[in-house]
C-alpha cells in the first residue's frame, strides 16, 4: 500500500458473512474495503475517523448486504482510488469488466491493458486491490483455472465465486 491519503478518510465496519469487513471513504468516493482479520496489505487507519453516517459507507454497507443475500450483481458505488500507481489503477479498472459469475485469468487481464508479458505484474498489482468484492479481484484465476492468491484468503475467494456460481 502506498503512502496514507493527505485528505480525511472516514472508517465504518460491514459484518458479512465472512468476517467484519473495514470500509474506508472521503467526500469524492469509497477509498477502500477489506477484511479485518487475514487480509493482506491492509493500510494504516490511525488517522481514520470512524463515521457510521458518512453516505458512501452508508451506501456500501446496504450494497454489499444486498450482494451477500444474492440481489445485487454489480455494485453502483463512486469509488475514488486513494492508492495504487497508474499501473495498478489500470489493472483494477480492468477488474471491473469481469462479469459477475464469470472468471478471467491474469493472463486474460494483461491483454485487456495491453501488457500480454506483465502477467506477473498484474498479479502483484491484483493482489494491492484496495476495493476488495468491489472490484472483483476474486474472479481471477490461474491460467489452468485453479484458484491463486487472492489477499482475503482462498477460503473467502472459494466462497465468494460459489456464491455468484448460485445467484448468476
Amino acid at each position: 500500500m502506498r503512502a496514507q491519503p493527505i485528505a480525511p478518510l472516514f472508517q465504518s465496519h460491514f459484518s458479512s458473512p465472512l468476517g467484519q469487513m473495514l470500509l474506508a471513504a472521503n467526500e469524492q468516493g469509497l477509498t477502500g474495503v477489506w477484511f479485518v482479520q487475514g487480509q493482506q496489505h491492509m493500510p494504516d487507519t490511525s488517522g481514520w475517523q470512524t463515521n457510521d453516517k458518512h453516505p458512501t459507507l452508508q451506501t456500501a454497507a446496504q450494497q454489499l448486504a444486498e450482494y451477500f443475500s444474492g440481489e445485487r450483481q454489480t455494485f453502483d458505488l463512486p469509488l475514488y482510488p486513494t492508492w495504487g500507481t497508474p499501473f495498478q489503477r489500470n489493472v483494477w479498472q480492468a477488474l471491473l469488466r469481469i462479469p459477475y459469475g464469470h472468471t478471467g485469468t491474469y493472463g486474460d487481464i494483461a491483454r485487456n491493458i495491453g501488457t500480454s508479458k506483465a502477467v506477473r505484474a498484474v498479479g502483484a498489482a491484483i493482489g494491492q486491490n484496495p476495493h476488495t468484492i468491489v472490484v472483483p479481484c476474486h474472479r481471477v484465476l490461474g491460467a489452468n483455472g485453479s484458484l491463486t492468491g487472492f489477499a482475503g484468503g482462498l477460503d473467502r475467494k472459494t466462497f465468494l465465486l460459489a456464491h455468484e456460481a448460485a445467484h448468476a
